[in-house]
């Protein structure tokens, strides 16, 4: 589960609510796919904007239109005890694990970050992903603070920021020497993930394969068999969309190349987000067709 490809799909909603059928859907296209796991409420999933019962609601659903694979649910909230609901919540709907990224408003010690970790493993019973994200939550990991954690027990996997490819052995190899065997890591930040698993790492925690699972899965699949020239090569081939996804957020344009799929609606972001606007939509549906993603 903590190998290969994980799939983060969005969780499309409006002001009104989620919306179920394109919910449905996208967890479905991950299924068929055969992507090792899905992540469910992750930063794609937009957990931070949805209340309790709509995350209750989309860990049961995508468990259950997962079917045999298994799901990664997202539990990060600012407050612990939250975060222990939550956590609660993702285990009776059936997650396979769960996903803690340390939420702030207040800026957080180190020994608050561990005490927040500390506090959720002793009361779940699946494993956890550590979700190492400081472009997004400003928490940013030591690799004395990720020792510290990665030695609790439940933790399964650490999900870092993206690696040049000439930097990830050694990263990773850093990174390895403080963290017990049993604990994967895993790469996101997209453009660079290809570079990240020909460098060491486990698994890819991917934003793109929540919509491109196949595309995805070629990069993966040609990475764990060393085909290192091709895994590089059908990386390269989508700098189009990774150069967008670094000027606009990979949330941003997911949710347009979904709406350009016809998968979800418009809107599908929670307010006050907004969309591409009429220029990056016009140069990401010329992306996709230039790729044949369209």
């Amino acid at each position: 589960m903590f190998t290969g490809l994980s799939a983060f799909p969005l969780t499309p909603i409006d002001e009104k609510g989620i919306d179920k059928r394109a919910f449905v859907g996208l967890v479905t296209r991950l299924a068929d796919a055969g992507v090792d796991s899905i992540g469910a409420l992750g930063s794609t999933g937009g957990y931070a904007y949805l209340s309790r019962e709509q995350r209750a609601w989309a860990a049961r659903t995508a468990v259950e239109a997962a079917g045999t694979t298994p799901v990664i649910v997202g539990i990060g909230a600012l407050r612990t005890r939250d975060v222990l609901n939550l956590a609660a919540d993702a285990q009776s709907a059936g997650a396979a694990a769960v996903l803690l990224a340390p939420m702030t408003y207040q800026p957080l010690t180190d020994d608050e970050v561990f005490g927040l970790y500390e506090a959720v493993t002793a009361e779940i019973s699946v494993p956890l992903v550590v979700y190492d994200n400081p472009g997004t939550t400003h928490v940013t990991f030591s690799d004395e603070l990720h020792g510290r954690i990665a030695v609790l027990p439940k933790i399964g996997s650490i999900k870092i920021p993206g690696i040049a490819v000439e930097e990830a052995p050694g990263r990773i190899a850093v990174l390895r020497a403080v963290i017990p065997a049993h604990v994967t890591i895993g790469v996101s930040g997209d453009w660079l993930a290809a570079g990240g698993l020909l460098g060491g790492a486990d698994a890819w925690y991917s934003v793109l394969a929540g919509l491109f699972p196949e595309t995805v899965l070629a990069i993966t699949r040609a990475a764990q068999t060393g085909s290192s020239a091709a895994a590089v090569a059908a990386s390269d081939r989508l700098e189009p969309l990774w150069a967008l996804f670094q000027r606009y957020g990979s949330l941003r344009v997911v949710s347009a190349a979904a709406e350009s799929l016809g998968l979800v609606n418009s809107p599908n972001l929670p307010l006050p987000l907004l969309g591409l606007d009429h220029a990056a939509r016009r140069e990401l549906e010329a992306a996709l067709v230039v790729l044949g993603l369209n």
